[in-house]
Protein backbone atom coordinates (compact mmCIF):
# COMPACT_ATOMS: atom_id res chain seq x y z
CA UNK A 1 0.00 0.00 0.00
CA UNK A 2 1.31 3.42 -0.85
CA UNK A 3 1.34 6.01 1.92
CA UNK A 4 -0.05 9.47 1.26
CA UNK A 5 2.59 12.14 1.52
CA UNK A 6 2.11 15.79 2.51
CA UNK A 7 2.96 18.69 0.34
CA UNK A 8 6.56 18.76 -0.67
CA UNK A 9 6.62 22.45 -1.25
CA UNK A 10 8.44 24.15 1.69
CA UNK A 11 6.73 27.39 0.93
CA UNK A 12 3.37 25.81 1.70
CA UNK A 13 4.59 24.45 5.09
CA UNK A 14 6.43 27.58 6.29
CA UNK A 15 3.39 29.64 7.32
CA UNK A 16 2.14 26.84 9.55
CA UNK A 17 5.53 26.50 11.25
CA UNK A 18 5.72 30.24 11.85
CA UNK A 19 2.21 30.22 13.42
CA UNK A 20 3.11 27.42 15.83
CA UNK A 21 6.35 29.16 16.87
CA UNK A 22 4.49 32.45 17.48
CA UNK A 23 1.95 30.75 19.72
CA UNK A 24 4.73 29.19 21.81
CA UNK A 25 6.57 32.52 22.22
CA UNK A 26 3.30 34.21 23.24
CA UNK A 27 2.56 31.56 25.87
CA UNK A 28 6.10 31.77 27.30
CA UNK A 29 5.96 35.57 27.41
CA UNK A 30 2.62 35.46 29.20
CA UNK A 31 3.97 33.03 31.80
CA UNK A 32 7.01 35.29 32.46
CA UNK A 33 4.76 38.32 32.91
CA UNK A 34 2.59 36.38 35.33
CA UNK A 35 5.66 35.66 37.48
CA UNK A 36 7.23 39.11 37.24
CA UNK A 37 4.01 41.14 37.62
CA UNK A 38 1.57 39.47 40.08
CA UNK A 39 -0.55 42.62 40.11
CA UNK A 40 -1.30 41.97 36.46
CA UNK A 41 -1.81 38.25 37.06
CA UNK A 42 -5.50 38.27 36.19
CA UNK A 43 -4.85 40.09 32.93
CA UNK A 44 -1.95 37.80 32.12
CA UNK A 45 -4.14 34.76 32.60
CA UNK A 46 -6.05 35.64 29.50
CA UNK A 47 -2.82 35.36 27.48
CA UNK A 48 -2.39 31.67 28.47
CA UNK A 49 -3.94 28.57 27.04
CA UNK A 50 -7.32 27.73 28.55
CA UNK A 51 -5.99 24.63 30.34
CA UNK A 52 -3.28 26.62 32.10
CA UNK A 53 -5.72 29.36 33.07
CA UNK A 54 -8.04 26.77 34.58
CA UNK A 55 -5.28 25.38 36.77
CA UNK A 56 -4.28 28.80 38.11
CA UNK A 57 -7.88 29.83 38.78
CA UNK A 58 -8.43 26.55 40.61
CA UNK A 59 -5.39 27.18 42.79
CA UNK A 60 -6.62 30.68 43.65
CA UNK A 61 -10.08 29.33 44.47
CA UNK A 62 -8.61 26.64 46.74
CA UNK A 63 -6.52 29.28 48.53
CA UNK A 64 -9.56 31.53 49.05
CA UNK A 65 -11.71 28.65 50.27
CA UNK A 66 -8.97 27.53 52.67
CA UNK A 67 -8.69 31.05 54.08
CA UNK A 68 -12.46 31.33 54.49
CA UNK A 69 -12.56 27.90 56.13
CA UNK A 70 -9.88 28.86 58.65
CA UNK A 71 -11.61 32.13 59.47
CA UNK A 72 -14.95 30.38 59.89
CA UNK A 73 -13.49 27.76 62.21
CA UNK A 74 -11.47 30.20 64.28
CA UNK A 75 -12.91 31.72 67.46
CA UNK A 76 -11.98 34.20 70.13
CA UNK A 77 -11.68 32.54 73.55
CA UNK A 78 -14.36 33.49 76.08
CA UNK A 79 -12.83 34.13 79.49
CA UNK A 80 -14.98 34.21 82.62
CA UNK A 81 -13.77 35.56 85.95
CA UNK A 82 -16.00 35.16 89.03
CA UNK A 83 -17.69 38.40 90.08
CA UNK A 84 -16.77 37.53 93.67
CA UNK A 85 -13.11 38.27 92.97
CA UNK A 86 -12.78 41.81 94.33
CA UNK A 87 -9.71 41.55 96.57
CA UNK A 88 -6.27 39.98 96.48
CA UNK A 89 -4.44 39.12 99.68
CA UNK A 90 -1.57 36.86 100.64
CA UNK A 91 -2.54 34.03 98.28
CA UNK A 92 -6.04 34.50 96.97
CA UNK A 93 -7.48 31.54 95.02
CA UNK A 94 -8.62 32.47 91.51
CA UNK A 95 -10.77 30.31 89.25
CA UNK A 96 -10.89 31.02 85.50
CA UNK A 97 -13.37 29.43 83.12
CA UNK A 98 -12.39 29.51 79.41
CA UNK A 99 -14.37 28.35 76.36
CA UNK A 100 -12.97 27.93 72.83
CA UNK A 101 -13.94 25.22 70.31
CA UNK A 102 -10.29 24.86 69.19
CA UNK A 103 -8.82 24.72 72.68
CA UNK A 104 -6.37 27.09 74.36
CA UNK A 105 -2.76 27.54 73.26
CA UNK A 106 -1.79 29.83 76.16
CA UNK A 107 -3.39 31.28 79.28
CA UNK A 108 -1.77 34.04 81.29
CA UNK A 109 -2.85 36.15 84.26
CA UNK A 110 -1.45 39.48 85.39
CA UNK A 111 -1.96 42.01 88.13
CA UNK A 112 -1.56 45.63 87.10
CA UNK A 113 -0.90 48.27 89.71
CA UNK A 114 0.23 51.86 89.10
CA UNK A 115 1.37 51.19 85.55
CA UNK A 116 3.36 48.05 86.34
CA UNK A 117 2.26 44.59 85.17
CA UNK A 118 3.16 41.46 87.14
CA UNK A 119 2.61 37.95 85.79
CA UNK A 120 0.90 35.72 88.35
CA UNK A 121 0.07 32.70 86.17
CA UNK A 122 1.21 31.09 82.90
CA UNK A 123 -0.37 27.87 81.68
CA UNK A 124 2.12 25.01 81.63
CA UNK A 125 0.96 23.41 78.36
CA UNK A 126 -1.72 23.92 75.68
CA UNK A 127 -5.17 22.43 76.12
CA UNK A 128 -7.32 21.00 73.33
CA UNK A 129 -10.44 20.99 75.49
CA UNK A 130 -13.22 23.26 74.25
CA UNK A 131 -14.13 24.21 77.80
CA UNK A 132 -11.83 24.12 80.79
CA UNK A 133 -11.28 25.58 84.26
CA UNK A 134 -7.93 26.73 85.64
CA UNK A 135 -7.18 27.45 89.28
CA UNK A 136 -4.26 29.47 90.58
CA UNK A 137 -3.43 31.87 93.38
CA UNK A 138 -2.51 35.52 93.24
CA UNK A 139 -1.21 37.72 96.02
CA UNK A 140 1.70 39.31 97.77
CA UNK A 141 3.08 35.92 98.79
CA UNK A 142 4.18 35.22 95.20
CA UNK A 143 4.24 38.85 94.03
CA UNK A 144 5.80 40.90 96.84
CA UNK A 145 5.94 43.98 94.60
CA UNK A 146 2.20 44.49 95.19
CA UNK A 147 1.15 46.92 97.88
CA UNK A 148 -2.08 47.96 99.62
CA UNK A 149 -4.54 49.65 97.28
CA UNK A 150 -6.37 49.38 94.00
CA UNK A 151 -5.19 47.15 91.17
CA UNK A 152 -6.50 45.25 88.14
CA UNK A 153 -6.57 41.50 87.56
CA UNK A 154 -6.21 40.60 83.87
CA UNK A 155 -6.54 37.15 82.27
CA UNK A 156 -5.62 36.56 78.62
CA UNK A 157 -6.32 33.37 76.63
CA UNK A 158 -4.93 32.57 73.15
CA UNK A 159 -6.84 30.22 70.87
CA UNK A 160 -5.29 26.96 69.70
CA UNK A 161 -6.24 27.56 66.02
CA UNK A 162 -3.99 28.97 63.25
CA UNK A 163 -5.20 32.55 63.69
CA UNK A 164 -4.39 32.52 67.43
CA UNK A 165 -7.00 35.04 68.47
CA UNK A 166 -6.81 36.30 72.05
CA UNK A 167 -9.66 36.86 74.49
CA UNK A 168 -9.36 38.50 77.88
CA UNK A 169 -11.24 39.41 81.05
CA UNK A 170 -10.36 41.86 83.78
CA UNK A 171 -11.55 42.85 87.24
CA UNK A 172 -10.85 45.86 89.41
CA UNK A 173 -9.51 44.49 92.68
CA UNK A 174 -8.10 45.77 95.94
CA UNK A 175 -4.81 44.44 97.23
CA UNK A 176 -5.17 43.71 100.95
CA UNK A 177 -1.94 43.17 102.84
CA UNK A 178 -3.39 42.88 106.36
CA UNK A 179 -6.10 40.39 107.50
CA UNK A 180 -9.17 41.64 109.42
CA UNK A 181 -8.93 42.16 113.18
CA UNK A 182 -11.89 41.67 115.54
CA UNK A 183 -12.62 43.14 118.96
CA UNK A 184 -15.61 41.45 120.63
CA UNK A 185 -17.72 42.69 123.55
CA UNK A 186 -16.76 41.04 126.84
CA UNK A 187 -20.15 40.66 128.48
CA UNK A 188 -21.62 37.17 128.92
CA UNK A 189 -24.29 36.03 126.47
CA UNK A 190 -26.91 33.67 127.91
CA UNK A 191 -27.90 31.09 125.32
CA UNK A 192 -31.18 29.20 125.16
CA UNK A 193 -32.27 26.72 122.51
CA UNK A 194 -34.49 28.27 119.87
CA UNK A 195 -33.92 31.83 121.04
CA UNK A 196 -31.97 34.95 120.08
CA UNK A 197 -29.39 37.40 121.33
CA UNK A 198 -27.41 40.44 120.22
CA UNK A 199 -23.62 40.84 120.05
CA UNK A 200 -21.56 44.00 119.48
CA UNK A 201 -18.03 44.13 118.08
CA UNK A 202 -15.62 46.11 115.93
CA UNK A 203 -13.72 45.00 112.84
CA UNK A 204 -10.60 46.68 111.48
CA UNK A 205 -8.35 45.95 108.52
CA UNK A 206 -9.61 44.90 105.12
CA UNK A 207 -12.93 43.04 105.33
CA UNK A 208 -16.00 42.54 103.15
CA UNK A 209 -18.16 40.25 105.30
CA UNK A 210 -18.75 40.02 109.04
CA UNK A 211 -21.30 38.74 111.53
CA UNK A 212 -21.89 35.91 113.96
CA UNK A 213 -21.43 32.27 113.04
CA UNK A 214 -23.41 29.68 115.03
CA UNK A 215 -22.56 26.22 113.78
CA UNK A 216 -23.12 26.46 110.02
CA UNK A 217 -25.59 29.35 110.28
CA UNK A 218 -24.47 32.90 109.51
CA UNK A 219 -26.07 36.05 110.89
CA UNK A 220 -25.14 39.34 109.28
CA UNK A 221 -23.40 42.28 110.91
CA UNK A 222 -24.95 45.74 110.70
CA UNK A 223 -23.52 49.21 111.40
CA UNK A 224 -24.39 50.34 114.92
CA UNK A 225 -27.51 52.60 114.80
CA UNK A 226 -27.19 56.30 115.51
CA UNK A 227 -23.88 56.66 113.69
CA UNK A 228 -21.93 55.14 116.56
CA UNK A 229 -18.76 53.19 115.77
CA UNK A 230 -18.76 49.42 115.56
CA UNK A 231 -21.09 46.68 114.40
CA UNK A 232 -23.81 44.52 115.88
CA UNK A 233 -25.47 41.25 114.97
CA UNK A 234 -28.79 39.74 115.96
CA UNK A 235 -28.23 35.99 116.01
CA UNK A 236 -30.15 32.85 116.91
CA UNK A 237 -29.25 29.66 118.71
CA UNK A 238 -31.46 27.26 116.76
CA UNK A 239 -33.75 24.81 118.55
CA UNK A 240 -31.72 21.83 117.25
CA UNK A 241 -28.23 23.35 117.57
CA UNK A 242 -25.77 21.11 119.47
CA UNK A 243 -25.52 22.52 122.98
CA UNK A 244 -21.72 22.65 122.93
CA UNK A 245 -21.71 25.03 119.95
CA UNK A 246 -19.91 28.31 120.66
CA UNK A 247 -21.04 31.34 118.63
CA UNK A 248 -18.17 33.02 116.81
CA UNK A 249 -17.84 36.57 115.57
CA UNK A 250 -16.27 36.34 112.10
CA UNK A 251 -14.78 38.75 109.60
CA UNK A 252 -13.59 37.84 106.14
CA UNK A 253 -12.50 39.43 102.89
CA UNK A 254 -12.50 38.36 99.28
CA UNK A 255 -8.76 37.92 99.45
CA UNK A 256 -9.31 34.69 101.37
CA UNK A 257 -8.63 35.91 104.91
CA UNK A 258 -11.10 34.68 107.54
CA UNK A 259 -10.80 35.55 111.23
CA UNK A 260 -13.05 34.44 114.11
CA UNK A 261 -13.34 35.33 117.79
CA UNK A 262 -15.58 33.46 120.28
CA UNK A 263 -18.28 35.17 122.28
CA UNK A 264 -18.38 34.81 126.04
CA UNK A 265 -21.39 32.55 126.55
CA UNK A 266 -23.33 30.99 129.42
CA UNK A 267 -25.54 27.98 128.68
CA UNK A 268 -27.82 27.34 131.69
CA UNK A 269 -28.58 23.64 131.28
CA UNK A 270 -31.38 23.53 133.86
CA UNK A 271 -33.29 26.36 132.22
CA UNK A 272 -33.23 25.07 128.65
CA UNK A 273 -36.55 24.47 126.88
CA UNK A 274 -37.87 20.92 127.03
CA UNK A 275 -39.42 20.20 123.67
CA UNK A 276 -42.20 17.66 123.68
CA UNK A 277 -43.08 14.78 121.36
CA UNK A 278 -46.70 14.11 120.43
CA UNK A 279 -48.53 11.47 118.45
CA UNK A 280 -51.04 13.04 116.08
CA UNK A 281 -53.66 10.69 114.69
CA UNK A 282 -54.49 11.52 111.09
CA UNK A 283 -58.10 10.93 110.09
CA UNK A 284 -59.23 10.03 106.58
CA UNK A 285 -61.13 13.31 106.40
CA UNK A 286 -58.06 15.41 107.26
CA UNK A 287 -55.85 13.48 104.85
CA UNK A 288 -58.34 14.01 102.04
CA UNK A 289 -58.62 17.71 102.90
CA UNK A 290 -54.85 18.18 102.72
CA UNK A 291 -54.20 16.33 99.45
CA UNK A 292 -57.26 17.88 97.76
CA UNK A 293 -56.14 21.41 98.63
CA UNK A 294 -52.35 21.08 98.25
CA UNK A 295 -52.04 18.34 95.61
CA UNK A 296 -55.25 18.63 93.56
CA UNK A 297 -53.80 17.12 90.39
CA UNK A 298 -51.84 14.36 92.08
CA UNK A 299 -52.51 10.65 91.75
CA UNK A 300 -51.50 7.54 93.61
CA UNK A 301 -51.54 6.38 97.20
CA UNK A 302 -53.14 9.07 99.46
CA UNK A 303 -50.73 8.26 102.31
CA UNK A 304 -47.68 8.77 100.07
CA UNK A 305 -49.12 12.02 98.78
CA UNK A 306 -49.84 13.24 102.32
CA UNK A 307 -46.30 12.40 103.49
CA UNK A 308 -44.80 14.11 100.45
CA UNK A 309 -46.76 17.28 101.21
CA UNK A 310 -45.85 17.15 104.89
CA UNK A 311 -42.14 16.67 104.20
CA UNK A 312 -41.05 17.92 100.78
CA UNK A 313 -43.53 20.79 100.53
CA UNK A 314 -42.78 21.79 104.12
CA UNK A 315 -39.05 22.01 103.31
CA UNK A 316 -39.73 24.06 100.19
CA UNK A 317 -42.04 26.41 102.08
CA UNK A 318 -39.52 26.90 104.88
CA UNK A 319 -36.85 27.70 102.29
CA UNK A 320 -39.16 30.31 100.77
CA UNK A 321 -39.56 31.84 104.22
CA UNK A 322 -35.83 31.72 104.88
CA UNK A 323 -35.05 33.43 101.57
CA UNK A 324 -37.18 36.40 102.62
CA UNK A 325 -34.26 37.46 104.83
CA UNK A 326 -32.84 39.15 101.75
CA UNK A 327 -35.79 41.57 101.80
CA UNK A 328 -35.03 42.95 105.26
CA UNK A 329 -34.51 46.64 106.03
CA UNK A 330 -31.21 47.91 107.41
CA UNK A 331 -32.88 49.69 110.32
CA UNK A 332 -35.29 49.04 113.18
CA UNK A 333 -38.88 49.35 111.95
CA UNK A 334 -40.29 48.83 115.45
CA UNK A 335 -39.95 50.57 118.83
CA UNK A 336 -42.22 48.59 121.18
CA UNK A 337 -42.33 45.05 122.52
CA UNK A 338 -44.06 42.63 120.17
CA UNK A 339 -47.63 41.63 121.02
CA UNK A 340 -49.29 38.26 120.94
CA UNK A 341 -52.69 37.88 119.26
CA UNK A 342 -55.12 39.23 121.90
CA UNK A 343 -57.20 36.71 123.88
CA UNK A 344 -55.55 33.79 122.09
CA UNK A 345 -54.86 30.34 123.49
CA UNK A 346 -51.73 28.46 122.43
CA UNK A 347 -52.85 25.07 121.13
CA UNK A 348 -49.35 24.19 119.92
CA UNK A 349 -45.95 25.55 120.90
CA UNK A 350 -42.59 26.14 119.28
CA UNK A 351 -40.45 23.11 118.27
CA UNK A 352 -42.98 20.44 119.19
CA UNK A 353 -42.01 17.13 117.59
CA UNK A 354 -44.99 15.46 115.95
CA UNK A 355 -45.42 11.81 115.03
CA UNK A 356 -48.14 11.44 112.41
CA UNK A 357 -50.14 8.25 113.07
CA UNK A 358 -52.49 6.81 110.47
CA UNK A 359 -54.47 3.63 111.12
CA UNK A 360 -52.17 2.80 114.02
CA UNK A 361 -48.90 3.25 112.10
CA UNK A 362 -46.40 6.11 112.16
CA UNK A 363 -46.20 7.54 108.66
CA UNK A 364 -44.14 10.69 109.26
CA UNK A 365 -42.42 12.94 111.81
CA UNK A 366 -42.02 16.72 111.62
CA UNK A 367 -41.20 19.66 113.91
CA UNK A 368 -43.71 22.47 114.43
CA UNK A 369 -41.78 25.76 114.39
CA UNK A 370 -44.27 28.26 115.73
CA UNK A 371 -47.30 28.85 117.94
CA UNK A 372 -50.84 27.87 116.98
CA UNK A 373 -52.96 30.69 118.43
CA UNK A 374 -56.72 30.17 118.53
CA UNK A 375 -59.37 32.75 119.45
CA UNK A 376 -62.63 32.47 117.55
CA UNK A 377 -63.47 31.58 113.98
CA UNK A 378 -62.30 34.15 111.42
CA UNK A 379 -60.80 36.50 114.01
CA UNK A 380 -58.97 39.59 112.79
CA UNK A 381 -55.23 38.80 112.58
CA UNK A 382 -53.23 41.61 114.17
CA UNK A 383 -49.69 42.69 113.31
CA UNK A 384 -47.38 41.87 116.20
CA UNK A 385 -45.39 45.06 115.65
CA UNK A 386 -44.68 47.85 113.19
CA UNK A 387 -43.10 46.76 109.96
CA UNK A 388 -43.40 46.23 106.22
CA UNK A 389 -45.28 43.46 104.43
CA UNK A 390 -42.82 41.46 102.34
CA UNK A 391 -45.07 38.47 101.54
CA UNK A 392 -48.85 38.17 101.22
CA UNK A 393 -49.94 35.09 99.27
CA UNK A 394 -50.59 31.34 99.58
CA UNK A 395 -47.60 29.36 100.87
CA UNK A 396 -48.10 25.59 100.70
CA UNK A 397 -48.67 23.96 104.08
CA UNK A 398 -49.00 27.38 105.73
CA UNK A 399 -51.95 28.32 103.53
CA UNK A 400 -52.64 32.00 102.96
CA UNK A 401 -49.74 33.72 104.69
CA UNK A 402 -48.37 37.13 105.58
CA UNK A 403 -44.74 37.90 106.44
CA UNK A 404 -43.77 41.23 108.01
CA UNK A 405 -40.21 42.51 108.07
CA UNK A 406 -39.19 44.44 111.20
CA UNK A 407 -35.62 45.23 110.12
CA UNK A 408 -32.19 43.72 110.65
CA UNK A 409 -33.38 40.24 109.61
CA UNK A 410 -36.21 39.98 112.18
CA UNK A 411 -39.53 38.89 110.64
CA UNK A 412 -42.93 37.62 111.81
CA UNK A 413 -45.04 35.00 110.00
CA UNK A 414 -48.85 34.58 110.04
CA UNK A 415 -50.31 31.44 108.45
CA UNK A 416 -53.58 29.61 107.66
CA UNK A 417 -55.57 32.82 106.99
CA UNK A 418 -58.85 32.62 105.16
CA UNK A 419 -58.47 36.18 103.88
CA UNK A 420 -55.54 38.57 103.33
CA UNK A 421 -56.24 42.32 103.43
CA UNK A 422 -52.71 43.69 102.91
CA UNK A 423 -50.30 43.67 100.01
CA UNK A 424 -46.57 43.29 99.60
CA UNK A 425 -44.91 46.64 100.26
CA UNK A 426 -47.57 47.91 102.69
CA UNK A 427 -46.41 49.51 105.93
CA UNK A 428 -48.33 48.16 108.92
CA UNK A 429 -48.68 49.30 112.50
CA UNK A 430 -48.77 47.18 115.63
CA UNK A 431 -52.27 45.84 116.22
CA UNK A 432 -53.41 46.54 112.65
CA UNK A 433 -55.81 43.87 111.33
CA UNK A 434 -54.26 42.33 108.21
CA UNK A 435 -56.76 39.58 107.44
CA UNK A 436 -58.92 36.85 108.99
CA UNK A 437 -57.87 33.57 110.59
CA UNK A 438 -58.85 30.30 108.95
CA UNK A 439 -57.68 26.77 108.22
CA UNK A 440 -56.07 27.01 104.80
CA UNK A 441 -53.05 24.87 104.11
CA UNK A 442 -52.22 22.01 106.45
CA UNK A 443 -54.57 23.10 109.22
CA UNK A 444 -57.39 21.08 110.76
CA UNK A 445 -59.11 23.92 112.60
CA UNK A 446 -59.39 27.70 112.57
CA UNK A 447 -56.28 29.30 114.10
CA UNK A 448 -53.26 31.50 113.39
CA UNK A 449 -49.86 29.91 112.88
CA UNK A 450 -47.58 32.58 114.36
CA UNK A 451 -43.82 32.30 113.96
CA UNK A 452 -40.68 34.44 113.94
CA UNK A 453 -37.41 34.13 112.08
CA UNK A 454 -34.05 35.83 112.39
CA UNK A 455 -31.92 35.96 109.25
CA UNK A 456 -33.90 33.00 107.95
CA UNK A 457 -33.67 30.84 111.11
CA UNK A 458 -37.00 30.27 112.85
CA UNK A 459 -36.94 31.14 116.56
CA UNK A 460 -39.22 31.04 119.60
CA UNK A 461 -41.21 34.32 119.64
CA UNK A 462 -41.89 34.44 123.39
CA UNK A 463 -38.85 36.49 124.43
CA UNK A 464 -39.85 39.19 121.92
CA UNK A 465 -43.17 39.52 123.78
CA UNK A 466 -41.20 40.41 126.94
CA UNK A 467 -40.40 44.13 127.37
CA UNK A 468 -37.78 43.41 130.02
CA UNK A 469 -35.94 40.96 127.79
CA UNK A 470 -35.90 43.49 124.93
CA UNK A 471 -34.59 46.18 127.27
CA UNK A 472 -31.77 43.96 128.63
CA UNK A 473 -30.73 42.25 125.40
CA UNK A 474 -31.48 44.82 122.68
CA UNK A 475 -32.10 48.39 123.87
CA UNK A 476 -29.25 48.36 126.41
CA UNK A 477 -26.70 47.32 123.77
CA UNK A 478 -27.72 49.40 120.75
CA UNK A 479 -29.93 52.44 120.20
CA UNK A 480 -33.54 51.36 119.75
CA UNK A 481 -35.23 54.65 118.83
CA UNK A 482 -38.33 55.57 120.83
CA UNK A 483 -38.31 52.26 122.72
CA UNK A 484 -41.11 52.24 125.27
CA UNK A 485 -41.35 49.36 127.75
CA UNK A 486 -44.92 50.19 128.68
CA UNK A 487 -46.18 49.42 125.18
CA UNK A 488 -46.89 45.97 123.87
CA UNK A 489 -47.63 42.83 125.87
CA UNK A 490 -46.66 42.32 129.46
CA UNK A 491 -44.46 39.31 130.33
CA UNK A 492 -47.28 37.58 132.16
CA UNK A 493 -49.80 37.87 129.35
CA UNK A 494 -47.19 36.99 126.75
CA UNK A 495 -45.74 33.93 128.42
CA UNK A 496 -48.77 32.56 130.18
CA UNK A 497 -47.65 29.66 132.37
CA UNK A 498 -43.98 29.71 131.35
CA UNK A 499 -41.89 29.29 134.46
CA UNK A 500 -38.42 30.24 135.56
CA UNK A 501 -36.76 33.39 134.23
CA UNK A 502 -38.82 33.64 131.08
CA UNK A 503 -36.41 31.62 128.95
CA UNK A 504 -37.52 27.99 129.41
CA UNK A 505 -40.61 26.51 127.83
CA UNK A 506 -43.18 24.58 129.80
CA UNK A 507 -43.37 20.87 129.05
CA UNK A 508 -46.73 20.14 127.50
CA UNK A 509 -48.32 17.03 129.02
CA UNK A 510 -51.79 17.33 127.51
CA UNK A 511 -52.93 14.49 125.32
CA UNK A 512 -53.79 15.24 121.73
CA UNK A 513 -57.26 14.77 120.32
CA UNK A 514 -57.98 11.40 118.82
CA UNK A 515 -58.20 12.99 115.38
CA UNK A 516 -56.67 16.01 113.74
CA UNK A 517 -60.15 17.17 112.89
CA UNK A 518 -59.94 19.21 116.07
CA UNK A 519 -56.19 19.59 116.29
CA UNK A 520 -53.75 22.29 115.14
CA UNK A 521 -50.95 22.29 112.58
Amino acid sequence: MRMRRGPSNPRAVAPVIRLIRAERRSAMLGHRNLIRHPVLSITALFGLHWDVRKLILLAIAVFVLLFVFLVARSATPVVDLPLAVTSIGQATPITVHVRDPRGIRRLQAFVEQKGARYEVFDMAQPSKSSEAVWNFTAGIKTTPQLHEGKAKLIVEATSHDMLRKTGHAERDVTVVTQPPAINVDSEPHYLYLGMADLATFTVSGGWTDAGVLVGDQKFRAWPTPGGKPGLFSLYAFAWNMPTDTVPLVYAANDAGSNVTRPLVVVFPKREQPKYTVHDLRVSDAFMQKVISELDPNGTGDPVARFVKINSEMRRADNKTLSDLRFKTADKFLWSKPFIRQPHSQAEANFAEVRNYIYQGKKIDQQVHLGYDLAVTQHVGVQASNDGKVIYAAPLGIYGNSIVIDHGYGLQTIYGHLIRIDVHEGDAVKQGQVMGLSGQTGMAAGDHIHFAMQLDGVQIDPKEWWDAHWIKDHIARRVDLPRFNMSSGASPSSAHGSIAGKGFSAVTITRDLLASLSGGRQ
